[in-house]
């Protein structure tokens, strides 16, 4: 463990943690800027104030760019392993909100993907330490990592049957109803079991409207069965957790620790508990 008065350590205090009056401070000025950057980007789409304040709005964009890209920067330098940073859920956000900024140098346009520096104000339930929107979130979490492999065979059945209803709707219809060849069908049948129903394309003959109220009865089944799958799980879930320390770690800046524990249950470095 570094000794407290090392550099990388103090960066880290301020950078990862907000238990203190540095940390939160830092957190709350990236909030604002955050937010701020948004606006820019928001206000900089309206082609009327586009036209008198586009210079302004295009500094202030680089501006924002490089003031995140340093933070970026000194995350990465205040942790000893950064590729664990760079792979972990916030690391990933921030370097999805940092590549729009230089896209942009050669594509047009593509700093209007900028507003996914959005994502990055999730970290408003760290920084004010909302521990029970936190416990929500981990809840879900859990519950959705345990349910990947049944909404997976579910998704898997569903795709299975809009084939086979397309297909039929395919040969019960005539061409000149909209069901001119069997994707085409198949998009209908999409629309139709998930209750979505644009109306694009709607069946004619009366063995089609059967069908057609055959797949709409199905689709109402289907809404309940991943609600189900995903309640049974977060049931689950909320029975197994346990109280988890606020702080990161400061060797791969993974959170999510048990309250009692001592060292990170990824990396095995000692935590400044």
């Amino acid at each position: 463990m570094p000794p407290k008065n090392d550099w990388r350590f103090r960066l880290h205090e301020v950078i990862y943690e907000s238990n203190t009056r540095a940390g939160k401070a830092f957190d709350v000025g990236l909030l604002i800027a955050i937010f701020t950057s948004i606006i820019v980007v928001m206000l900089d789409s309206v082609q009327s104030i586009h036209g008198h304040y586009g210079k302004l709005f295009h500094v202030l964009e680089w501006i924002y760019s490089g003031l995140f890209t340093i933070e970026y920067i000194l995350r990465l330098i205040s942790i000893r392993k950064p590729w664990n940073y760079v792979f972990s859920p916030l690391g990933l956000i921030d370097l999805l909100a940092l590549i729009p900024s230089y896209l942009s140098i050669f594509f047009a346009g593509a700093q209007s993907l900028l507003v996914f520096r959005a994502l990055r104000l999730l970290r408003v339930f760290r920084i004010f330490k909302l521990g029970h929107f936190l416990t929500e979130v981990n809840f879900l979490k859990q519950a959705l990592k345990g349910s990947v492999r049944k909404i997976s065979v579910f998704l898997l059945t569903v795709l299975t049957l809009v084939v086979i209803l397309g297909s039929i709707m395919y040969l019960v219809e005539k061409r000149e109803n909209g069901f001119s060849n069997i994707p085409e069908s198949i998009y209908w049948a999409i629309v139709t079991i998930t209750t979505v129903g644009y109306g694009d394309i709607s069946p004619v003959t009366p063995m089609g409207k059967f069908v057609a109220s055959v797949v709409m009865l199905i689709g109402y089944a289907i809404i309940a069965v991943p609600t189900g799958i995903i309640t049974h799980d977060l049931a689950l879930a909320r029975r197994n957790s346990k109280q988890e320390l606020p702080e990161s770690c400061p060797n791969c800046s993974r959170e999510g620790h048990d309250s009692d524990a001592e060292y990170c249950k990824y990396c095995g470095s000692p935590l400044y508990v």
